[in-house]
């Protein structure tokens, strides 16, 4: 369950990140409301999970998912380039949240 809370969580929160891209500066209405709600539930879901969870733990996988999943879906999205050095440093972060997620 508590996995389940951090992944929505992650996924609010890489979804509040593509809005504030698209909200250009705060001055679209609508994507500032979707920034609002997506970072604002991603914190409640993020502050349940630690009810269950260690604090390094959660900030460490909901920190580094969210980074992967928005550089992601930065090139998806938005057509951005990355280099040689992200991809390194998405293998990286992906064996490390590996690391702290599975090995007790």
């Amino acid at each position: 369950m508590a996995y389940l809370l951090l992944a929505f969580s992650i996924v609010l929160e890489v979804c509040g990140s593509i809005l504030l891209k698209v909200s250009n500066g705060f001055t679209k209405f609508l994507p500032v409301v979707g920034v609002l709600i997506g970072y604002g539930l991603a914190f409640y879901l993020l502050a349940k999970t630690l009810r269950y969870l260690p604090l390094g733990v959660v900030y460490a996988t909901w920190s580094g998912a969210g980074t992967i999943l928005t550089t992601i879906a930065g090139v998806l999205i938005f057509k951005e380039k990355i280099n040689k050095q992200a991809y390194i440093g998405i293998a990286l972060l992906t064996v490390g949240l590996l690391m702290m997620n599975v090995v007790e």
